[in-house]
């Protein structure tokens, strides 16, 4: 991994796109740091720290600390997310959006990239006067007047709308996934309190705690152990051999050939992650939206914000927790499946296969090799999906332990490390390309 990040420094196109991707990460801290008109700092900073659990905890590390200075990024990426979640799902119910996405092309992917855009405003409208509503009895706001609420809402929609065109630019003319790569940075720059944090254990009130030790030693091993688990179900693959019959090209007899169909345990990476992370504390985010005093009642609506927030607060009862647990395997399961064969349609390469004279050993051409992949896909993305959905699951249990608070959790261990993982490989195909292209000139 280091010698290819050393030899992409030395190529000066992809230096360029490193330099450019870095240029604009820093834009997104420094918005970070820019809290939007009309709030009072003082009574921000008091509300924040008492709201340091729970959902509010949940999206200031999703943020990057956004969330709790107010900044003009305090919703970060989330309804861009919701929205893509929300495309893709009518894509598979309308004819219409289903044919856009299949037959489209270039410009059906345009047309897609649009609808997701425009329904990320109004999800950034609605969650926005929702953020307002919430906190203006906090009195955390100058003024309590129209012109403040639309002056807080129009910040927060044009930091949304800030963050999607950055995440484009990253991702056109930068290294990586732009969107991940924010998801990847706001996570990242939690790491300084997680290692605070620890030393804390160790130190205590001052003094050396052998107890401290050995949980911090615990948290270390098990962060290292989890991350070689990422990094072998994101890097494992299953190889489907293909072969070529001989044919005619022109005058020239081209001679049989031997190639293989990689597929992965987890084709889909990091994006079922976010998808299952997402779905799964909007219910909670839009609750607390209307309701803010809803950690302290009873009732329905409390029951469904409890359920949603059970991951990320140790306060839940442990009923709670089990049940997010369950639903959060097999949202993580189910995404992995939606989102691998959105990208990886077996009939498809079956009919390619067919077209250009190859053939899977043992398997008829057309349907039969089809149904092939099919099936062995299938079972690598059951093994792939549960491996990643318990990894993310586990470190739950981390919370119950006095005195620990870990800014990175199961789910911000998988984002970081998958999203490391598409960027190295994105610098060895940027590096393979221009080679070749240097070799052709």
């Amino acid at each position: 991994m280091f010698k290819t990040i050393i030899n992409a420094l030395k190529t000066p196109d992809v230096r360029k796109r490193i330099l450019y991707t870095l240029l604009l990460i820093v834009l997104f801290r420094l918005g970070c740091f820019i809290t939007i008109p009309g709030v009072d700092t003082v009574a921000l900073n008091e509300t924040m720290s008492a709201s340091t659990n729970g959902m509010a905890g949940l999206i200031d590390l999703i943020s990057g600390g956004a969330f709790s200075r107010f900044s003009i990024f305090a919703m970060s990426i989330t309804p861009y997310i919701t929205a893509s979640i929300v495309i893709q799902l009518l894509g598979m119910v309308i004819p219409s959006l289903e044919r856009l996405m299949k037959e489209g092309g270039e410009e059906g992917r345009n047309k897609m990239n649009r609808y997701t855009k425009l329904l990320t405003v109004v999800l950034a409208l609605i969650e926005g006067v929702g953020l307002y509503l919430a906190y203006r009895s906090s009195g955390i706001f100058v003024g309590d007047g129209f012109l403040t609420g639309f002056l807080v809402v129009i910040s927060l929609m044009a930091g949304t709308a800030l963050l999607m065109w950055l995440g484009e630019q990253i991702t056109d003319k930068g290294i990586g996934n732009g969107i991940s790569m924010i998801i990847f940075v706001g996570i990242v720059s939690g790491l300084p309190s997680a290692v605070t944090m620890i030393w804390n254990l160790i130190m205590g009130a001052g003094e050396f705690s052998t107890t401290g030790l050995l949980i911090s030693l615990g948290i270390i091993i098990g962060a290292i152990i989890l991350i070689a688990g990422v990094v072998f179900v994101q890097q494992a693959e299953r190889r489907i051999p293909v072969q070529y019959a001989k044919k005619v090209v022109g005058r020239k007899m081209v001679g049989a050939q031997n190639t293989h169909i990689p597929l992965k345990l987890a084709m889909a990476g990091v994006m079922p992650i976010i998808f299952a992370s997402s779905f799964m504390t909007f219910p909670a985010m839009i609750i607390q939206m209307f309701i803010p005093d809803i950690a302290t009642q009873t009732g329905f609506w409390a029951v469904i914000y409890n359920f949603s927030i059970a991951t990320s607060s140790s306060a839940v009862p442990w009923g709670y927790t089990v049940a997010n647990a369950i639903v959060y395997l097999l949202l993580i399961v189910g995404f992995t499946f939606f989102y691998t064969y959105a990208t990886f349609n077996p009939a498809e390469i079956a009919n390619n296969i067919k077209k250009n004279g190859g053939f899977i050993p043992g398997i008829r051409a057309g349907k039969p090799t089809a149904d092939y992949l099919g099936s062995v896909l299938s079972k690598l993305l059951w093994f792939g999906g549960i491996f990643l959905a318990l990894i993310a699951i586990l470190p739950m249990l981390v919370r119950f332990v006095p005195g620990v608070d870990l800014a990175f959790g199961g789910t911000s261990i998988l984002i970081v490390v998958g999203v490391a993982l598409e960027m190295v490989q994105q610098l060895e195909s940027l590096l393979i390309m221009r080679h070749y292209k240097g070799f052709l000139d």
